[in-house]
């Protein structure tokens, strides 16, 4: 019985050991986020060429020959059996096209891939600590209405919100993050 079968009839996840083996690789990360923009099935060629635009950093329509053939070739010949045997995504090999599997959403949960709208935490910080600057500034140069407000209460502001941002940026965080998820299946602290 296939490892991908086996999988399927226990009910089994990817352990760990297959989740960080698949997310080292940059060109499978590619394919994974192609594969959540396009859903399933793709072809192989369309495939290759969103991974070789990725990595050579241009335009599909831009994508010489030469890097689409690097990129298929290890595509078909390494990256895609692979991630086909651990039941990573459905590759058939024959006809050249690519489809997901439910073990394919359980990684793309964790790809930095911020949805469209969504402020990334690291903009929110940076602006945040922009904010404090500026404000701590005007404080120090005692300029006008900033002034009618005590120091100590515009300290005790800033920590407040950093505190609760921090709070909730780790609650969110710790839903995401591959410790909580064990080889075994049971979830860790």
């Amino acid at each position: 019985m296939s490892q991908q079968l086996r999988r399927e009839t226990t009910g089994e996840g990817l352990s760990n050991e297959e989740i960080f083996d698949v997310l080292q690789n940059e060109r499978r990360r590619h394919v994974l986020q192609y594969l959540r923009q396009h859903g399933g099935p793709v072809a192989l060629g369309d495939l290759a060429d969103h991974v070789a635009a990725a990595e050579y950093d241009c335009p599909t329509d831009a994508v010489t020959s030469a890097q689409r053939k690097r990129v298929y070739t290890t595509l078909q010949q390494s990256h895609l059996p692979q991630m086909d045997e651990v039941g990573i995504v459905d590759y058939d090999s024959d006809e050249g096209v690519i489809g997901t599997t439910d073990q394919t959403e359980e990684l793309t949960v964790y790809l930095e891939i911020v949805p469209e709208g969504e402020f990334p935490w690291r903009e929110y910080y940076l602006s945040f600590g922009a904010i404090s600057l500026a404000v701590v500034t005007v404080l120090w140069a005692g300029v006008y209405p900033f002034t009618l407000i005590p120091p100590l209460v515009w300290t005790t502001l800033f920590a407040i919100v950093l505190t609760m941002s921090a709070v909730y940026h780790t609650l969110v965080a710790r839903e995401m993050t591959l410790t909580e998820f064990a080889d075994d299946g049971d979830e860790r602290p």
